[in-house]
């Protein structure tokens, strides 16, 4: 039987990689550069998306002392899960774009940004569309495999 930790970790590997992907042209510099270098960035990015992850999971898993919540998640476990991985990434978007961070990084023009906040409107959906998304096919295996 599958681990919740290795299910999630899976489910957010899947579902981001693309996302990176897709939202990679919105980074200034990645429309134009070599398809192994924004594959190497987008493999980054998406390796700390899993770690935001399972952080996200952790909390909530210790919060409702129970590891395999996202079986029968409740609506504000669920607020929980997507609250805490959303506010780790604004924090790491507005330190990577300020300069703050190990590897800075600016937007492209064409980037919606977030009123008010110079943060990306395209992370903010990613965490707010994907941790959902990621619970639910989480379930079904978690589900599935028991």
């Amino acid at each position: 039987m599958a681990s919740p930790e290795t299910t999630v970790a899976t489910f957010a590997l899947l579902l981001n990689f693309p996302w990176e992907i897709l939202q990679a042209p919105l980074y200034d510099g990645m429309a134009s550069s070599p398809h192994a270098i924004v594959s190497k960035a987008c493999l980054q990015a998406t390796a700390g998306d899993m770690v935001i992850m399972l952080i996200a999971h952790g909390a909530v898993a210790i919060g409702s002392r129970n590891r395999r919540w996202t079986v029968s998640a409740s609506g504000a476990q669920l607020l929980l899960f997507v609250a805490f991985g959303l506010s780790i990434t604004l924090i790491v978007e507005w330190l990577g774009t300020g300069g703050h961070w190990l590897s800075s990084w600016s937007y492209a023009p064409t980037m919606p940004l977030l009123p008010g906040t110079g943060i990306g409107l395209s992370p903010v959906l990613q965490w707010l569309i994907l941790p959902p998304l990621t619970v639910w096919f989480a379930k079904r295996q978690l589900v599935g495999s028991a």
